[in-house]
């Protein structure tokens, strides 16, 4: 029988649009030509990282399939009786998104004026509850299936940290997924950290340095072309994220082409980089 091809996963994150992510994890599961090496996660990616390594441990790509199936199911089910919820025009104009909901509008205006530290002095976030509750943390540490690799962006410094397998905690995926005019900054040692989507969405340089594949699937969230220009304040807005949130990605891209041209122009050590 042929040895499974390995293959690296970059997962972006993007909040609820994580559970698209969910459904690419759970088909790639049943492909018994590819075996996953490493993933790389941010924001909700990181939760699916973490949940997938959870279940790969316990009972391999059938659990993995099931837990990823359950953690979904619980959040969605957890949103149930949000004030954030879609109207009746949303309903009859068959619109899936929260444009109209009231208590949508209002809470965004809400997190635009008022910082999250006297909106939320409390710091209350239920999904850092769902989440230490549904995924076995010292169980993901020990996954020997898979690599994990997690980002967030320091506060201080501004740049992107990414957090090994043996470091993953409920705080660093709620660091992973902060943002921070919704949230408080997560604290880890001392050090705040917001969503890692502004640094690293997901860092990819993981993947080459300690992953031996040099194959990665990108689960991409956020679209990095659009085909109409942005006139409503909230269009404005929406694509500014994308944009944004797909910066750090890019930029890697970019660099991973620039490093195959100077391979194919012979002015690189193959020995010392591959394509």
């Amino acid at each position: 029988m042929t040895e499974p091809k390995a293959i690296n996963l970059a997962l972006q994150g993007g909040g609820a649009h994580g559970a698209f992510t969910w459904g690419v994890l759970d088909r790639l599961l049943t492909d018994q030509r590819i075996r996953i090496e490493g993933i790389s996660g941010t924001s909700a990616g990181a939760m699916n990282a973490a949940v997938l390594a959870d279940g790969m441990r316990k009972g391999g790509p059938e659990q993995a399939r099931q837990s990823l199936h359950d953690f979904w199911r619980a959040v969605s089910n957890s949103a149930r009786f949000s004030p954030l919820q879609r109207t009746a025009l949303d309903a009859l104009l068959s619109n899936w998104n929260l444009d109209h909901s009231p208590g949508y509008v209002g809470f965004d205006l809400l997190t635009r004026l008022t910082s999250p530290y006297d909106l939320n002095p409390l710091n209350i976030n239920p999904l850092r509850d769902l989440v230490a509750e549904l995924i076995d943390f010292d169980s993901a540490r020990r996954c020997d299936q898979v690599k994990l690799f997690i980002s967030a962006t320091n506060v201080h410094t501004g740049r992107v940290r990414v957090f090994r397998q043996t470091e993953i905690t409920a705080d660093v995926l709620m660091a992973s997924a902060c943002l921070p005019l919704v949230f408080q900054a997560v604290e880890i040692d001392n050090v705040p950290y917001w969503d890692g989507g502004y640094t690293g969405n997901p860092a990819l340089f993981p993947l080459f340095y300690e992953c031996t594949s040099n194959d990665i699937v990108i689960v991409q969230i956020n679209p990095q072309k659009i085909n109409y220009t942005p006139r409503s304040a909230r269009e404005i807005l929406n694509r500014l994220n994308e944009i944004t949130f797909n910066a750090s990605i890019q930029r890697e891209l970019r660099s991973i082409e620039f490093v195959d041209r100077l391979l194919e122009q012979h002015r690189l050590d193959p020995e010392h980089y591959s394509k």
